[in-house]
């Protein structure tokens, strides 16, 4: 599922969005969110429709070469065991795949070249050739050969991540999450939920971070601007400004997380998302402001509704 490292990140993304917008309304920002993990889901199914695909165009190719005018002998003995692979009917028969899948319409995407010149380049590789060399259906190689082709061919194609950075535009951002929601999924097809890719605790979470973020934007920054005495605020990067006010917030009103952890989080995000210098100057601001809730006996985190 969906880590809190990607939840911070669509949060940054929100508050971003917002940025400009005077009357910053907390309604609008939690249905932007909502669009971003929509965004996500969209992407995973997508993946999962194109591997399917992918391995199903082994009996495509069959019924093509065989329906030729003159087919030689090999065009009419296209090996289609891919096509048969259990675990690729596993998933394309999931209940909750099949349901998000008819909602998303990842078929509407213009793919069918590409499913093609993936397909012709795959079965030239050695991993393909011997997967259809073995006479069985056992898990393992069923399992494997979809592990091989999504991670070690996919998307190691750079024809392919060309393809999904024109249809999403959130595919530079997601490309690490989805790598590990597919490899998840492959290993443990039935426990799945495409339906609820943000689990209940991490989707609390996420709306109260944003929430708390836009409507104790001013507590925040009472502990922010005294830290920016030696910088020009107007050279201050807004997204640096943000990872502030989240770490501040996680500070003031998530007990469950360690503040050691938030600040390593937003250092790996400013250092990610921001300028090159951002990481240390938010690792700067962030540990004062720390210290000096520490000293002055103000680390009693509450819920930010209460506060």
């Amino acid at each position: 599922m969906i880590t809190r490292r990607n939840i911070r990140v669509k949060i940054m993304q929100t508050l971003y969005s917002l940025e400009a917008q005077e009357n910053q309304k907390t309604a609008d920002a939690l249905r932007i969110l909502q669009k971003h993990f929509d965004q996500s889901r969209q992407l995973l199914i997508y993946l999962i429709y194109f591997l399917t695909e992918l391995a199903r165009y082994a009996e495509t190719d069959s019924l093509r070469r065989s329906s030729k005018h003159l087919p030689t002998e090999h065009d009419k003995n296209v090996n289609t065991k891919l096509a048969g692979n259990q675990l690729l009917w596993k998933m394309l028969e999931q209940e909750s795949y099949q349901k998000m899948a008819k909602k998303d319409k990842p078929e509407l995407n213009d793919h069918a070249d590409m499913v093609r010149k993936l397909y012709m380049e795959l079965k030239e590789t050695g991993d393909y050739k011997s997967y259809i060399s073995e006479n069985t259906r056992d898990k393992k190689p069923e399992k494997e050969i979809l592990e091989y082709i999504f991670n070690d061919f996919m998307l190691a194609n750079e024809s392919f991540e060309s393809h999904l950075e024109e249809i999403f535009p959130n595919w530079g951002d997601d490309a690490e999450m989805m790598q590990k929601l597919v490899s998840g999924y492959l290993n443990k097809t039935g426990a799945f939920n495409f339906e609820e890719i943000v689990s209940p605790d991490k989707a609390s979470f996420a709306r109260e971070l944003l929430t708390a973020a836009l409507e104790k934007k001013e507590v925040t920054m009472e502990l922010i601007r005294p830290k920016l005495k030696n910088w020009d605020a107007e050279r201050i990067a807004t997204l640096d400004m943000i990872f502030m006010q989240m770490g501040v917030c996680e500070f003031l009103f998530f007990e469950t997380i360690p503040p050691k952890v938030t600040i390593n989080e937003y250092i790996d995000l400013a250092k990610e998302y921001s300028t090159p210098l951002s990481g240390q100057f938010v690792n700067g601001i962030l540990d004062n402001i720390h210290k000096d809730l520490v000293a002055a006996n103000r680390m009693h985190k509450v819920n930010f509704k209460a506060s």
